[in-house]
């Protein structure tokens, strides 16, 4: 598959911003306000209550606090927040309707996180719920996740794509197959019927997708976003130091997202511990982990990243 590199671009990065847990088991909601100001000075757009974010271990009422706290502190900066709706009782159209809603309130994008009752629909029924809600919200994004993060995850046939990439209010896709010829097929389909289409790559183990034209949301990118923003700016000034440092970001992917995928989280958890970031790498309870090991390979890339020369 033929598809050209796309020098000196500027590229959107947005990070979802991992919630830190108490060895209590209870969320840190102060080492997160930290992390998503970390993020924000680096330059990332935050993405909050998604996958990194544990936003399938949280209850209803920790997700809006989530909200709200992000809200206040970024004060009218943009962000990204996920409108979840697994696990409850309702029709999925008026459960997204209200989390949308709620996420537009507080300045956020909502993004369309992906449902048992989402992913169950036919393909006319799937796209006639994504027109329904773009007669409500003027702007928003929607997800692919592969079933390798959650259970409740579909990857859309191309011809569904072609169907929601053509539904004006929808500005963006974040897709996260793990697959780059997926994600490639996207990009030329965009360029076909709707240039200004965002498609944000959360393939964690293909961060160079930015070369082709993806932008990013990304869960890697919470271990490092000053690391990843000065990536990006290294591309956008065609620096060839680009390269040298996306290599030691993908090690830092290849690590992080081997199975079982879903406990990336516990390992950005100790990688931002040993940066000092964090006070307990503990992630929540029932939630996978890593073994303590990984540490020692952690603490490698971190310095072969804080070693890396910059001149």
């Amino acid at each position: 598959m033929a598809v050209p590199l796309l020098l000196r671009r500027k590229i959107e990065g947005i990070s979802a911003v991992l919630l830190p847990f108490k060895s209590t088991g209870e969320p840190n909601y102060d080492e997160f306000l930290k992390h998503l100001e970390r993020t924000v000075q680096a330059g990332l757009m935050p993405a909050v209550n998604m996958d990194t974010g544990y936003v399938n271990l949280l209850s209803k009422t920790q997700r809006r606090q989530i909200l709200d706290l992000t809200a206040s502190f970024l004060s009218g900066k943009d962000y990204i927040a996920g409108a979840y709706i697994e696990g409850e009782d309702g029709e999925p159209l008026s459960l997204y309707a209200e989390q949308m809603s709620h996420i537009l309130e507080r300045g956020g994008t909502p993004i369309l996180f992906q449902s048992t009752a989402l992913a169950s629909l036919p393909n006319s029924e799937l796209i006639s719920l994504h027109e329904k809600l773009a007669k409500r919200f003027s702007k928003w994004l929607i997800f692919e996740l592969g079933n390798q993060f959650a259970p409740f995850g579909k990857i859309y046939p191309l011809e569904v794509i072609t169907e929601l990439l053509q539904i004006p209010s929808i500005v963006g896709l974040k897709h996260s197959s793990l697959s780059r010829q997926q994600e490639w097929k996207r990009l030329m389909l965009r360029s076909q019927l709707r240039p200004s289409f965002k498609i944000y790559s959360g393939n964690d183990l293909a961060i160079d997708m930015v070369m082709y034209g993806s932008d990013y949301l990304l869960g890697l990118s919470t271990f490092a976003p000053d690391y990843f923003a000065l990536r990006d700016r290294f591309w956008e000034k065609g620096d060839d130091k680009f390269f040298e440092l996306n290599d030691i970001l993908q090690f830092l992917g290849h690590f992080a997202f081997r199975p079982p995928v879903p406990a990336y989280k516990h390992s950005a958890a100790q990688f931002l511990k040993l940066r000092g970031w964090l006070s307990s790498d503990e992630p929540p309870p029932n939630a996978p982990r890593r073994p303590d090991s990984d540490l020692d390979i952690l603490r490698v890339i971190f310095d072969q990243l804080s070693n890396l020369s910059m001149e």
